[in-house]
């Protein structure tokens, strides 16, 4: 299941949106705050400006010293909260530990938390009433969707409970019919729960962890992890050699589950700039 096949397919998709609003004189608005000088979120970050600023988006990147205060930062915030050119605020993760992350998530004005991680949108998703949806989970269900892949009545597996994908993405399976079942790294026989999975999602973290042995037969398995190996190799959380000669679908690492995260993020971007009118 290639995301950046569906992205390059949805990116089509969103230049005619962002083109029908530039005609009606709204271009889309995405800041992005990024503090100190995180490898990683470095190397995000110029890929979401790249492929903003490829669509027509009006793209601010403010980039902030390792040693900004909460107390500023905040304050940047506010100033993109009350600027009317800007539809989409992104804080890149992680912060510095001085700074709060729940503080600063929660300060962003939920109509432009694109990134849906504010609570009042965490809320709405939790009820069954989503708007800001989190990009990844997001984007997981757009590649469901787009391989034509039954969720009502499946039953669905997800490792990983964070706030960021494994929360989010077990409302959305939830939602959508499926049976599921959240499992963890306190999880105890994680490989016979994960077995039983029709749909298998895997975010812990933890290379190549998901082994054959995890996997039903034809399964879909969504691999979300994001590690390096020993030779610094980019790896997921499932071992993929082995897991594709049992699994039905499986993502890729790299070009599996990133690609759709970034384009979530700017689709729901032109969503709020569409809401505008």
């Amino acid at each position: 299941m290639s995301g950046k096949d569906l992205a390059a397919e949805m990116n089509k998709e969103m230049q005619v949106m962002v083109d029908k609003l530039r005609s009606k004189g709204v271009t889309p608005g995405l800041a992005v705050l990024l503090v100190g000088e995180d490898p990683a979120s470095q190397t995000y970050v110029r890929n979401k400006e790249k492929r903003a600023k490829s669509l027509g988006f009006y793209s601010v990147v403010e980039r902030y010293s390792e040693e900004i205060s909460e107390k500023e930062i905040l304050k940047e915030i506010k100033r993109f909260n009350q600027d009317d050119a800007i539809h989409g605020i992104l804080i890149q993760l992680p912060l510095p530990k001085q700074i709060d992350p729940k503080k600063v998530l929660n300060a962003v004005n939920p109509k432009k938390d694109v990134d849906g991680f504010h609570p009042v949108n965490m809320g709405k998703l939790l009820i069954g009433e989503p708007d800001k949806i989190a990009c990844t989970p997001y984007g997981i269900m757009k590649l469901l969707e787009n391989h034509k892949i039954e969720i009502a009545g499946k039953t669905a597996v997800v490792i990983g409970r964070s706030n960021i994908v494994g929360k989010p993405m077990a409302q959305l399976l939830l939602m959508n019919d499926a049976t599921v079942t959240m499992a963890h790294s306190k999880t105890n026989h994680l490989a016979e729960i994960a077995k039983t999975a029709d749909i298998l999602v895997v975010a812990i973290g933890k290379g190549h962890l998901v082994t054959k042995d995890f996997i039903k037969p034809g399964a879909v398995v969504i691999d979300v992890g994001m590690n390096r190996d020993a030779n610094g190799k980019l790896i997921g959380d499932v071992k993929a050699d082995e897991v594709a000669e049992v699994a039905g679908y499986l993502t890729p690492v790299p070009g599996g589950v990133g690609p759709m995260t970034i384009t979530m993020l700017l689709y729901q971007t032109i969503i709020s700039a569409q809401r505008t009118i």
